[in-house]
């Protein structure tokens, strides 16, 4: 079963300091040059084949989903202790990834009608992870975080998945970025590291 939907324009508890409001396609700033630049690194980074082939997430269209917000996640929860401009680059990353979800909505035919519902409905799990990831990474919990990759990840399967592997490289990823200078994240040149070798995780029985 999912996380729990929150729609946007709400307040994520996860983050009480700031309130999340995704503003949508609106005018972007100076900051252009430096959003292309660091939602490029970071696409990159949640397309790594590695990251398909190791660690369990299925490469589908849905599983690149989760891995872009996986990705846009760990960044946000990274720029929460930065400068003003850390934070507004951050909130428009998150905004360039729901632009780029509208897209390829339209992209497949979709009507106009309904693509408000569906970026809806992906905004709302977007807020879910969210809150789960952060509650279990904010208390170091590598199992529960496992747990809640495996529901959202594999919310129909059977036979739960082992996300184990997809935990620790968020763990690991987060406290790489936490490590980052601020002059980096400020410059859209923050990276994610890649997966460290492992044994191939085996995917569940459907």
């Amino acid at each position: 079963m999912q996380q729990g939907q929150r729609p946007a324009g709400v307040k994520n508890e996860a983050f009480p300091e700031k309130t999340m409001i995704f503003g949508l396609f609106r005018k972007k700033n100076n900051n252009q040059a430096i959003v292309d630049r660091q939602y490029a690194v970071l696409t990159a980074a949640a397309r790594m084949p590695e990251i398909y082939e190791r660690l369990n997430v299925p490469d589908t269209v849905m599983g690149r989903f989760e891995m872009l917000s996986i990705a846009m996640i760990l960044f946000f929860r990274r720029t929460r202790s930065s400068a003003t401009s850390g934070q507004e680059i951050a909130q428009e990353i998150v905004d360039a990834f729901f632009q780029d979800i509208d897209y390829s909505i339209r992209e497949l035919g979709i009507g106009d009608n309904s693509v408000p519902k569906r970026m809806k409905k992906l905004a709302g799990m977007f807020y879910g992870r969210l809150e789960a990831y952060s509650k279990a990474m904010d208390t170091g919990d590598t199992e529960a975080l496992a747990l809640a990759l495996t529901r959202n990840i594999y919310p129909e399967s059977p036979v739960p998945a082992d996300m184990s592997g997809l935990a620790h490289w968020m763990m690991a990823a987060e406290a790489h970025l936490s490590a980052l200078a601020e002059e980096e994240i400020a410059t859209g040149s923050a990276t994610l590291p890649p997966v460290a070798h492992s044994p191939v995780a085996r995917p569940p029985v459907a």
